[in-house]
């Protein structure tokens, strides 16, 4: 259930604005140009943005009406989670701890924003503090992490996206929820029998 409802934050001009064209430090284009290239795309549209945990289990969706942005993430995490998540492994990470932190910092406060190895290779620009890889070397808990675990979880989404695509949203809300409970319930099965 929902905890809280998205602030409007009136300090920040570009707050209300979609972002997926540019962001800008009032000199140009600032972060990770690997989101643009990707989202800015002709013709993309929304879909689901599904937040999971290791093992590919869903821990929750929502449609979202565009392509995928940091305000997606960020409300979803600010509005669904009592306590901000210890960790929070993305593919745009770099641009999303800045986008929480400048709205919400004190909730952030202990969050570090990974940036999963697989989409790390593209961000050139980046800093290598955002990256999961670093952070391994030092921590036990992060070593044996499958930090693809949420791509491999959206390309069981690929399943169900031509038939979402002709759905009423009410529809395709409840038959993407349907589609996630059993999703689930394979994965944990899938796990419970390996550790038996």
């Amino acid at each position: 259930p929902r905890i809280r409802n998205r602030p409007v934050y009136p300090h920040l001009p570009s707050d209300q604005k979609a972002d997926r064209a540019t962001v800008t430090d009032g000199g140009g284009t600032i972060g990770c140009s690997k989101y643009y290239q990707l989202y800015g795309r002709k013709g993309l549209t929304g879909g689901l943005m599904v937040a999971w945990c290791t093992h590919s289990c869903c821990i929750g969706f929502h449609c979202i009406p565009r392509g995928e942005g940091r305000n997606d993430v960020f409300s979803a995490l600010f509005c669904y989670w009592e306590r901000a998540p210890e960790y929070v492994i993305y593919d745009f990470s770099c641009a999303l701890a800045a986008y929480c932190m400048l709205r919400e910092a004190r909730f952030f406060g202990h969050t570090r924003f990974l940036i999963d190895v697989f989409h790390s290779k593209g961000h050139t620009r980046c800093s290598k503090a955002c990256f999961l890889s670093a952070y391994r070397a030092y921590s036990a808990r992060l070593q044996g992490l499958n930090s693809s675990a949420g791509e491999s979880g959206n390309a069981g989404l690929l399943k169900i996206r031509k038939p979402l695509s002709y759905m009423s949203q009410r529809h395709a809300v409840v038959f993407s929820y349907v589609f996630l409970a059993i999703w689930n319930r394979l994965r944990r099965r899938k796990l419970l029998s390996k550790t038996n």
